[in-house]
């Protein structure tokens, strides 16, 4: 039993190191978890990473109304994205509903159902912007550089926004999910070439 014991914790031990060394560096995160943020609120923007464990942690404190999010280490493509820090109690709680095993569709219909009853506070207005890209094994650099935009106003619709719901030609803008408490505007860039 005490070799079993030991064999079993010397395996977790292995898992454990073998995870926490796919896990990025603090200033790694931070500065790639920044090229999401606008140019005039990098050098005060709040980021968010994972600590060695891959937990989700603060790794730097902000003075402005900025919050970075580095890209989640166990995901396969590098993405971050930044917004607005009136818009932090919606995304945390879809962080909590997620780490509580809800798929994406029951967060959606749980934080629809709190954001009506006034449970859930989602601002009138804010702006997320999400930075994806490829990243260079050998230098660690992140490639292909590509930034969308999203504007939240929540409710709003085709009509009063005055824009199509539907997908429409790189750079022009339309409403995504309108009618509900996650209504956006999105912004896509034609992607370089």
């Amino acid at each position: 039993m005490s070799r079993y014991i030991l064999t079993m914790t010397s395996l977790l031990f292995i898992f454990q190191m073998g995870f926490s060394q796919e896990i990025p560096s603090k200033e790694w995160q931070i500065e790639t978890a920044l090229m999401a943020v606008p140019l005039d609120y990098k050098k005060g923007a709040k980021v968010y990473g994972y600590d060695a464990n891959g937990n989700f942690v603060s790794l730097r404190e902000g003075t402005n109304d900025y919050i970075a999010l580095a890209s989640d280490p166990k995901k396969e493509k590098f993405s971050t994205a930044a917004y607005h820090k009136d818009l932090d109690p919606f995304m945390a709680r879809g962080r909590e509903l997620q780490k509580d095993g809800k798929d994406g569709k029951q967060i959606f219909d749980i934080r629809e159902k709190e954001v009506k009853s006034g449970q859930l506070k989602m601002p009138d207005k804010s702006t997320l912007c999400v930075f994806t890209g490829v990243i260079n094994s050998e230098t660690k650099e992140i490639e292909n550089p590509y930034v969308r935009y999203v504007f939240y106003i929540p409710f709003a619709t085709g009509e009063s926004t005055g824009l199509p719901t539907t997908p429409t030609p790189p750079g022009h803008a339309w409403i995504m999910d309108p009618g509900t408490h996650k209504a956006h505007i999105m912004i896509t860039p034609p992607k370089s070439k």
